[in-house]
């Protein structure tokens, strides 16, 4: 199938099931419909050959499949998967959401910086006029306070005069555009810091929020938030997998269960689980950043006041250095502070994903089931066998790490987000943490950890076996492929060699290759121009997106 075709074909498929979906009442995501698609090809169930062209009859039942399963608003897994894409296109890291907060920043200010840089200004009310301009664009940089409020403006100008007088214009507008914008950088870095040494003078600060103080106050109450709905979603995950363990050992009981669907229940909370434990990770970086940085914004202070302590005239070359480290202190404290404020909404908003849990299991329904059974946390389960490791002498061939040996033992990047692939391979997708100490298994350069010792013992024997059945209960679940990290083993679906200099060459002859190219390209068009995404998050999330299609190689 020529690649127009497949595209027209693809982008039919999308809306159509888009459609269908609306007209019962629930809009869903070309994002979310694209993996409901990958998830219901992939399912072996479903009698998909990805080998060969798909006639108009498996378009019709791929259609079914995927509005069927988009709209059971009591499947945990539907849940999971809405989770998953939420997250993706929301979340980013620390460094990579701070690189662009701060380049949407500068664009934003590029036409301030214009008006200024290239004006031509020669008349006494021009020149007053270009000075304000300064002013406001000084207000905008540094985000202390509103350029239309005419007290911070009064106090700016003054910060600004003891800098750089009026007289000073002619001067500046000698200059080229690149020494301009270096100075008014230059410029209002030093007025910041002089607004903040007032402010901390009690001599002025008009408009400026004690962030401080703020994030003193947000930090603690966001930790607190993300530590309560983590120990509520460990509880309850660890009832299902009480239950699920039970359930190993006696078959007919899994019968009489199917209707719960605990497993994908199961698989709901651990990914929950994973996403609250990344966002308290972020959490406690910001927490260890302002610590540090409200005793350097102390330290600054208390040197500028020594500087000038009694003294009618201070060199310059002392004091705008300080003036300068206290503005950029300062900007990392807005930083932190949208930081908080992503990371906490962040959190809000993976809530309504856990929907389908009070409706399927009532409390009534947990309590029986649960009747005669021993809970056990992750943590109890790995001190259990902590002392049950692996016999060096019992492998030849197989290397063995453990963390009295091996150096960064605990930065290994372990398979299955560390849980036991023996396990979830020989039951029915169970999902037991591994104990590192017990043993880690390194094969083919990568890293496995397990439950039990016998566990690692059997699963150390055919390795290739379990990690085949994994991917094969994978396919049956597809929430399962980024809840345990199973990316690398789906990519063949665009095989990364064909991908060169960044360039994009189409996958040929299978027709899910060709789905997953041309959609991703459309896709990623829609995305680029979407109102949706903020001018702060598209070029990060594109990115992302080029990346997790292939698309581009990661440099």
């Amino acid at each position: 199938m020529p690649p127009t075709q497949a595209e027209s074909v693809i982008k039919n498929i999308i809306r159509e099931i888009g459609q269908e979906c609306a007209s019962h009442g629930e809009i869903v995501s070309e994002t979310l419909v694209a993996f409901m698609v990958k998830a219901v090809v992939l399912d072996p169930s479903n009698g998909f050959n990805i080998d060969r062209t798909l006639v108009k009859t498996d378009v019709q039942k791929l259609v079914k499949l995927c509005v069927t399963r988009l709209l059971d608003s009591k499947n945990p897994s539907l849940d999971t998967i809405k989770m998953q894409v939420y997250f993706d296109m929301n979340y980013t890291s620390r460094e990579d959401f701070l690189e662009e907060h701060h380049r949407v920043l500068e664009s934003r200010l590029s036409s301030v910086s214009r008006e200024i840089t290239d004006n031509r200004a020669s008349t006494r009310e021009e020149l007053e006029s270009l000075y304000q301009k300064i002013v406001s664009y000084m207000l905008l940089r540094s985000g202390l306070g509103s350029p239309t409020d005419i007290k911070i403006v009064r106090e700016t100008t003054a910060a600004l005069q003891s800098v750089f007088p009026q007289a000073e214009l002619g001067t500046f507008l000698t200059l080229s555009k690149m020494d301009k914008e270096c100075q008014l950088k230059e410029l209002t870095t030093i007025v910041t810091g002089i607004r903040l040494f007032n402010r901390d003078c009690g001599k002025g600060g008009e408009g400026i929020d004690d962030l401080p103080a703020i994030l003193h106050e947000a930090i603690p109450a966001t930790t607190q938030y993300i530590d309560s709905q983590l120990q509520n979603t460990q509880d309850q995950l660890y009832h299902y997998t009480a239950i699920l363990e039970k359930v190993t050992k006696n078959p007919l009981m899994g019968k009489e269960l199917q209707q719960y669907m605990i497993k994908e229940a199961l698989y709901n909370m651990r990914q929950y689980e994973i996403f609250l434990q990344i966002i308290l990770s972020d959490v406690i970086s910001c927490a260890q950043e302002v610590e540090m940085m409200m005793k350097q914004l102390a330290a600054q202070l208390e040197q500028l006041k020594m500087t000038i302590r009694s003294k009618t005239a201070v060199p310059t070359s002392q004091v705008f250095p300080i003036f300068i480290a206290l503005a950029n202190l300062w900007t990392s404290f807005q930083d932190e502070t949208v930081l908080i404020s992503i990371l906490s909404n962040l959190t809000t908003h993976l809530e309504p994903f856990l929907g389908a849990h009070e409706v399927l299991f009532p409390e009534k329904i947990m309590q029986g089931l649960l009747d005669d059974m021993t809970v056990k946390t992750d943590a109890s389960r790995i001190k259990e066998h902590m002392e049950y490791k692996v016999h060096l002498s019992d492998f030849k061939k197989l290397e063995w790490l453990f963390p009295e040996t091996t150096e960064n033992f605990d930065k290994l990047l372990i398979q299955y987000r560390g849980f036991c692939g023996y396990t979830f391979a020989t039951t029915d997708g169970l999902l037991l943490p591994g104990n590192p100490t017990i043993g880690i298994l390194k094969h083919k350069e990568k890293y496995y950890t397990f439950n039990t010792r016998d566990a690692a013992y059997s699963f150390a024997e055919n390795p290739e076996k379990y990690i085949d059945l994994i991917k094969e209960k994978a396919k049956k679940h597809a929430e399962l492929i980024q809840l345990l990290e199973l990316h690398q083993q789906f990519e063949t679906l665009i095989p990364y060699s064909q991908q060169r200099d960044n360039s994009i060459n189409p996958p040929q002859n299978t027709f899910l290759q060709t789905h997953i190219f041309h959609h991703s390209c459309h896709f990623l068009k829609q995305f680029c121009q979407s109102s949706f995404v903020s001018d702060l998050t598209r070029p990060v999330y594109v990115r992302k997106l080029l990346i997790q299609y292939r698309l581009i190689s990661v440099t």
